[in-house]
């Protein structure tokens, strides 16, 4: 594993505990961690239970006791490490966005396939039971035809103008804010749930121009310094969208949502009915069905916690709920299944890819003040 802070902490937790809940045909075994600073890395290596660690990722894609090299380092190093590992042979699974732009994705992807090498982007969210139950749904008809997709994600923790310059603050390293941190989660979802992208036009905004450098850094906060720093990304993109389906779409990915902690968000309508989630309430999906009675009809919501509903069984009894880490034990699962069997697997770097290009077509509508067709990207 190259990283070890926020995500690296998610992902540790996954590999540790993914056998201990799911039948598995292969064992894994967390050889090593890696990161710059060597009292860090050591810590969380002892911490989270690696057997070694590497302040060097290029030693640690040599390696022949490693199989999967798991990326959840800053954007602009998932190519470079990417690439790395592939040549070396290593499965890759990888943090979102794929790349800092478009053309670096594509690179990826092309050289993973050409390698035969597995490869997934962790778009977790696919993963928890009330998603895959609306997935489940959509795709039985009982929605009918699609008419909207509406998502938010709404975050605040950069709402104080003292917030330190973090370096998802920083275009060079994160590639874009709002956008490329969590409309990616919204752009995967919906291609996820009702298909592709037809055409999309854009707005953004960067609210807070400067920031204090920071002195130290910790999960999204942090310590700033009194030197301050420019902010490179937007705060804050909202785009309308069609699809190739004939739904429409509105998306709104904000950091300055005032109380809104995590609030990612789907609702959508269709001819027959409706679903909507809200990943603060991760375990409950609402639905409403036309074909309903009319003295009983109305939104009703559903405890995704069955054994029946994917995952929720290999956790514990009914209604006893499951969280956040879930997702990225989910996504481990099938991303080590689908090493040991060939069994199908999704989201790849194809998957990295399409977001990708939604992304840049939104931005490139921001510049031309205009709709911007996906597939010219």
């Amino acid at each position: 594993m190259v990283g070890y802070k926020f995500m690296g902490k998610a992902h540790s937790h996954a590999y540790k505990d993914v056998g201990m809940f799911f039948d598995m045909d292969a064992n894994v075994a967390m050889k090593a961690i890696c990161g710059r600073d060597a009292t860090g890395v050591k810590e969380a290596a002892d911490r989270f239970g690696w057997e070694s660690y590497e302040t060097d990722w290029r030693k640690l894609v040599e390696r022949d006791d490693i199989d999967l090299i798991d990326i959840n380092a800053p954007s602009d190093a998932h190519k470079e490490i990417a690439l790395a590992a592939i040549a070396n042979g290593k499965h890759v699974l990888c943090e979102k966005p794929l790349a800092l732009n478009l053309a670096d994705a594509r690179e990826m992807l092309e050289a993973a396939e050409k390698a035969g090498v597995k490869h997934g982007i962790c778009f977790n969210y696919r993963f928890l039971p009330a998603v895959q139950l609306a997935k489940s749904i959509i795709d039985s008809g009982k929605l009918g035809e699609i008419h909207h997709y509406r998502a938010t994600y709404l975050q605040d923790w950069l709402v104080d103008p003292e917030a330190p310059l973090a370096w998802r603050l920083k275009k060079e390293v994160a590639g874009s804010g709002a956008h490329g941190d969590i409309n990616a989660h919204s752009i995967d979802l919906a291609r996820f749930l009702i298909g592709e992208f037809d055409r999309v036009v854009g707005h953004n905004r960067t609210f807070v121009k400067q920031r204090p450098i920071p002195v130290s850094t910790s999960g999204l906060g942090g310590v700033g310094s009194s030197e301050k720093g420019d902010v490179t990304v937007d705060d804050a993109t909202a785009f309308l969208a069609d699809f190739k389906n004939g739904a429409m779409g509105i998306f709104v990915a904000s950091r300055f949502a005032t109380g809104r902690k995590n609030a990612n968000t789907f609702e959508i309508h269709g001819s027959r009915g409706t679903i909507r989630w809200d990943l603060e309430r991760l375990n409950e999906l609402e639905v409403y069905f036309r074909d309903d009675e009319p003295d009983l009809a109305g939104f009703r919501r559903i405890l995704v916690t069955e054994p029946s509903h994917k995952y929720a069984g290999n956790w514990w009894p009914t209604g006893h709920i499951i969280g956040y880490e879930h997702g990225f034990v989910h996504i481990v699962y099938e991303f080590v299944q689908h090493i040991a069997t060939g069994s199908p697997f999704a989201p790849t770097f194809l998957d990295g890819v399409k977001c990708q290009e939604v992304l840049e077509a939104v931005d490139l509508s921001i510049e031309r003040g205009t709709w911007v067709n996906v597939d010219e990207i």
